[in-house]
């Protein structure tokens, strides 16, 4: 049974990273269910943090311009917490391996400061930790669950799968319930769309909003899981809301594999006049290529009641309806 979000009504709430699309969306179902929502962000330019994606005069919103590298403020933030969804990172895999220091800095150091945090508060919050599939790397069956091999592919999985033993090892050791989703794709309204190194079906939406062509490498039979974001808050909400959930690991995407094809033609279709083309491999790109990706659900959804509503096709369409209306604030 899915958990009653009523329960959320009273609960002081800290969103590191709230700025972003997924921090932002769990801010705005959080307020809708009367809880008390602090949000922490670094607005780093290049960065998802946006203050539009915010109701940024609701009386029970507090928006904290602050890094989760900074140790004091994360103590200041969460000593009143009841829950802190820690979702603050460098999230470009290809960033990552230009500079894997930047990422260790934000993806470990920042994330055990949340965690020192949370062990030096007197009310003990559940953490529920943004991980991602990139801890797979190269993937060796489909649909992949929880026992899948680790095979990281980049400094970016490498520090995820980090953050997650750090996440554990603080339950276990210090009794701070935690929980960990590795996210498939996310995409959806209030993502940055300045760049396309987060998330390609938003960047893909942008190039054609701008009549731009839509570029896709080798012949786009690859398949992807593609999550929509409200679906991905709703299952954040309910991993923390589910006490047997404590110190678990899941999945989380659609449980649905779309080619990669595919997923560019519905865009296409979406927004009339739409090209796409096909391009070879970069060399840069074949290397952290990780093979077919889909996500089996039954962990998550055994545990928590929760499943997926959104399939490809209206999210695409709610999407491009949101950046039609609000492309200024993105751009």
């Amino acid at each position: 049974m899915m958990p009653d979000f009523r329960e959320l009504r009273g609960k002081q709430i800290v969103i590191t990273g709230g700025a972003g699309m997924l921090g932002s969306s769990i801010a705005h179902l959080a307020l809708q269910f009367g809880a008390e929502v602090t949000v922490v962000d670094a607005m780093l330019p290049l960065y998802g943090g946006n203050q539009h994606n915010l109701p940024v005069s609701h009386d029970r919103l507090t928006i904290v311009k602050g890094d989760i590298r900074d140790a004091l403020l994360m103590q200041q933030v969460i000593e009143p917490a009841d829950c802190v969804f820690n979702l603050a990172a460098q999230v470009s895999y290809m960033d990552s391996n230009n500079d894997a220091f930047t990422d260790l800095d934000i993806n470990c150091r920042g994330h055990l400061n949340v965690l020192e945090a949370c062990r030096g508060s007197r009310r003990r919050p559940k953490v529920v930790f943004a991980s991602s599939r990139f801890v797979y790397g190269a993937n060796q069956y489909n649909p992949v669950d929880e026992n899948h091999p680790f095979n990281c592919l980049s400094i970016y999985g490498i520090h995820k799968l980090a953050g997650e033993k750090y996440h554990r090892f603080y339950c276990d050791a210090y009794g701070i319930p935690t929980v960990s989703l590795r996210i498939a794709n996310p995409y959806g309204p209030r993502q940055q769309m300045k760049h396309g190194k987060y998330g390609i079906v938003n960047w893909f939406i942008r190039m054609a909003l701008e009549g731009k062509p839509l570029t896709v490498y080798g012949d786009g039979a690859q398949v992807r899981d593609y999550i929509y974001v409200d679906d991905l808050a709703h299952a954040f909400v309910a991993v923390m809301l589910a006490p047997e959930t404590d110190g678990e690991t899941y999945n989380i995407g659609s449980g649905v594999g779309t080619r990669f094809r595919e997923m560019a033609e519905l865009i296409a279709n979406e927004i009339p006049g739409t090209i796409v083309t096909y391009v070879p491999w970069p060399t840069n790109r074949a290397f952290v290529e990780t093979g077919d990706y889909v996500t089996d659900l039954k962990k998550l959804c055994s545990a928590t009641g929760w499943s997926p509503k959104v399939p490809l096709r209206e999210g695409i369409r709610r999407t491009v309806a949101y950046y039609r209306e609000h492309r200024y604030h993105y751009w």
